[in-house]
């Protein structure tokens, strides 16, 4: 089934390093990439600056990374949902605080945002889209988005389900906004929970005209949740790594051993 293609994205990119006591120019960066309109060209891959003169060459989601200290590691979360259901105002509300209930595509723009992430400080940036097909082979997470006032938008996200997240394993979150707007709720709380049930994610109502806490939390959840299973994965190889050493340590004392008994 064909998604929507009138439809918008917003894209979140947040980056890490290892922890350690931040100073001034010390932070790690991230790009929230904001909606284009569908009729214009296909946007730019989320980009990063680098602190201490490392480039995040983004071109390639696979190649990634080129950097001269330690490591970076890019946590990419899109955020989608139909038009009007207000991906740009959750954006910016978490970027800057402030409510936008109009959002100028066309403006450059650059929001900025410092938070501490599991005890990392990330400076998240807005940034520009890319066209739908690329966000399925580029993002780490998801963050799908419809209005309580649009039962549209709810089926939306519904063929999101059925054309992207049954090939893909990924966090997901689900945020049904305008929550502030319940005379014209077309799409109840039992519905959106029902749907997360299905995915398999958590489930917010918000509204970004009225609630900064609780847009800036689905943001922060779903990175640690990406960044959650990346330790869990990284260890899991550690100890296969470790496990297959210590395999072979212990056939080489055998066959050390035997070679050392008496033959007859």
């Amino acid at each position: 089934m064909r998604l929507d293609p009138t439809s918008r994205r917003s894209l979140l990119n947040a980056g890490t390093g290892s922890a350690r006591v931040p100073d001034r120019d010390d932070r790690r960066e991230a790009v929230v990439a904001r909606p284009r309109p569908a009729h214009s060209y296909p946007g730019k891959r989320a980009r990063a600056r680098v602190p201490f003169r490392d480039r995040v060459m983004s071109s390639n989601p696979i190649r990634g990374i080129r950097r001269k200290k330690s490591s970076l590691t890019e946590v990419k979360i899109a955020v989608l949902g139909a038009p009007g259901v207000g991906k740009s105002a959750l954006t910016v509300r978490f970027l800057t605080k402030r409510y936008i209930g109009e959002y100028d595509h066309q403006a450059e723009t650059r929001y900025k945002h410092e938070v501490m992430v599991d005890g990392e400080p990330i400076l998240f940036e807005n940034d520009e889209e890319m066209p739908l097909t690329d966000v399925y082979n580029w993002a780490d997470a998801l963050v799908l988005v419809f209005a309580i006032t649009d039962r549209r938008s709810f089926n939306y996200v519904r063929r999101v389900k059925q054309t992207m997240l049954d090939n893909f394993e990924m966090p997901v979150a689900l945020v049904a906004n305008k929550a502030d707007m319940v005379h014209l709720r077309q799409v109840s709380t039992e519905e959106g929970e029902i749907l997360a049930k299905d995915f398999e994610c958590c489930f917010t109502e918000v509204a970004a005209a009225e609630q900064v806490g609780q847009v800036a939390e689905v943001f922060l959840e779903v990175c640690r949740e990406v960044l959650s299973v990346r330790r869990k994965n990284k260890q899991s190889l550690l100890d296969r790594m470790l496990g297959g050493k210590t395999a072979a340590v212990k056939a080489y004392a055998r066959g050390k051993s035997d070679s050392a008994l008496p033959k007859e």
